[in-house]
């Protein structure tokens, strides 16, 4: 398989990865059971004065979540840009796929440690199709 391939079905499953964690995060604050509830009450319920602002936990978690799924969007977004440069710009190319694929396999990881397996699949799965698309690159003249 062509690296342009790989990088396309990478592109595809950080995507489809920041489409589900917009959706899922989006819902944290349904508690499904009352100890959950108690603690986003918690979370939400006081707010503090940070920075010349009034803000809660809950306002920092659901801040950092939705951040999460910018930087996924903006990941998907660039390895599909990537992809369509592997003639033009090879060197470019490699290091741009080298960063985001390390950066993936660390995010993959931290999903796995602090979330969850489904989540941290997708990642790594990436990861691996992106990491494998940079040193295809680098084995072969023919890129596309």
């Amino acid at each position: 398989m062509k690296p342009k391939i790989l990088l396309r079905i990478a592109a595809a499953l950080i995507f489809i990865h920041s489409i589900l964690h917009t959706y899922g995060f989006g819902t944290w604050k349904e508690a499904p059971d009352p100890v959950y509830k108690t603690i986003v009450d918690g979370m939400t319920g006081h707010k503090f004065p940070f920075m010349g602002a009034e803000r809660s936990l809950g306002n920092f978690y659901e801040g950092f979540g939705y951040a999460c799924s910018i930087a996924l969007f903006m990941i998907a977004i660039v390895l599909w840009l990537v992809s369509g440069e592997t003639c033009r710009s090879a060197n470019l190319t490699k290091k741009i796929i080298y960063a985001i694929g390390i950066a993936l396999v660390a995010w993959g990881i931290n999903e796995l440690i602090y979330f969850f397996p489904f989540a941290a699949a997708i990642t790594l799965t990436a990861a691996i199709l992106t990491l494998l698309s940079g040193f295809m690159m680098k084995k072969s003249n023919q890129f596309n």
